[in-house]
């Protein structure tokens, strides 16, 4: 069955050579979805016949949105350190600490319970791929099982059983490298796509986090990497050297940094939600941009430091705060999301592509920053089904 969507009143394909601007603006577009697949796009008057047509009634439309980083599978709640940290004390990576016992005496059922409702909610926002990872079991049974669990639910499922050092391994840090790097890994590597390390002062520093990622490589996983959130560190000249797919946060980066993240196929992840939850400095996303960096937006969402699933709401904060043009979030919302998973088949609406789409109500993307906080997502298509 074949279906049109007609009168948007603004496509955006993420394809120049379709349309106006780096977003190939089609006005008074129409997309034509044929099963999972984008069949056609172009001008509403221009369509071809389809088994049925959905009124777009002059809504926006632009590509499901690709959040590239989360931390979902998770149990218990940290609003008393959200609460302290909003009344004066600094974050820190130990509070990971806190939901890694609550996620521990989680039931399997619980975890995939909170995992259903932060996808269901990203969904209703416009989000039609998420990436999401472990990282809060930090023994090989819970890393594994919560591997499972999201493998279950998204095709973009990340091992991080190096986020800290757990609890039980305080005293003898690379004992617990050598978990992460031998039995740990050989559990988790089934069902996982990545493997990423938190490369911060307080998690894991340059030598572990290269262990980490060269034996997840060993074992068919691509690396990823938490690099550069709360200070200087090695973690983006390590990505780059590794070839990991993306170095996310980005905060606090040399020249050299941005340099190397310019000349090389790593993306740069920028998690705006994070330093909004922690009142930090902003990533400087028109630097890396000028410097001809290949920029996503995520939302990190997670207990801790950035419990939001709204990638609208990481638009608005990057056009405010980072240096962002409207244009250039939403394609870094889209496209630049899956350039950081690595898929050419997602955050454009093109022929071939994948049937991941949403309507706003507004006329154009530029509403998403235009106005922040507004529910403007009225419907989604995902895998060319109505999924809202």
């Amino acid at each position: 069955m074949s279906t049109a969507i007609i009168n948007i009143s603004s496509l955006v394909t993420n394809d120049p050579s379709l349309g106006e601007g780096p977003l190939g603006l089609i006005q008074d577009a129409a997309v034509v979805i044929d099963d999972d697949r984008v069949a056609w796009v172009g001008e509403t008057s221009k369509a071809p016949a389809t088994d049925n047509a959905v009124d777009a009634e002059g809504r926006a439309a632009l590509p499901g949105f690709v959040d590239s980083h989360s931390h979902l599978v998770f149990a218990g709640d940290r609003t008393a350190e959200f609460n302290a940290r909003m009344s004066g004390q600094s974050y820190s990576a130990g509070g990971i600490r806190t939901t890694v016992a609550a996620t521990r005496a989680a039931t399997d059922e619980q975890l995939e319970a909170n995992l259903l409702r932060y996808l269901g909610e990203a969904l209703r926002q416009g989000t039609t791929t998420l990436e999401t990872k472990s990282g809060y079991g930090l023994t090989t049974r819970d890393e594994a099982r919560a591997l499972r669990i999201a493998a279950a639910h998204t095709e973009e499922v990340t091992y991080l059983g190096a986020h800290v050092v757990a609890p039980e391994f305080a005293g003898d840090p690379e004992a617990y490298v050598a978990l992460v790097t031998g039995e740990m890994l050989d559990a988790c590597a089934p069902h996982a796509r990545w493997v990423d390390v938190f490369v911060e002062r307080g998690a894991f520093d340059g030598d572990q986090a290269r262990a980490v990622l060269t034996a997840g490589r060993a074992k068919g996983l691509t690396p990823r990497v938490h690099a550069n959130q709360l200070g200087h560190g090695p973690g983006v000249q390590l990505a780059v050297e590794l070839g990991a797919a993306s170095a996310d946060h980005c905060t606090h980066l040399t020249e050299a940094d941005v340099d190397a993240l310019a000349n090389s196929g790593t993306v740069a992840t920028l998690l705006p939600g994070a330093e909004f939850s922690t009142r930090a400095q902003w990533p400087n996303a028109r630097r890396l941009l000028d410097a001809g960096a290949t920029v996503a937006l995520s939302t990190d969402c997670n207990p801790g430091s950035s419990f939001t699933s709204s990638m609208p709401f990481c638009i608005a904060l990057a056009v405010r705060d980072m240096g962002m043009t409207p244009d250039e979030a939403v394609w870094s919302a889209t496209a630049g999301g899956a350039a950081a998973l690595r898929r050419d088949d997602l955050g454009r609406l093109t022929p071939g592509a994948r049937a991941d789409l949403a309507l706003l109500d507004a006329p154009s993307h530029v509403h998403l920053a235009y106005r922040p906080g507004v529910p403007l997502v009225s419907a989604v298509w995902k895998k060319g089904v109505r999924a809202l």
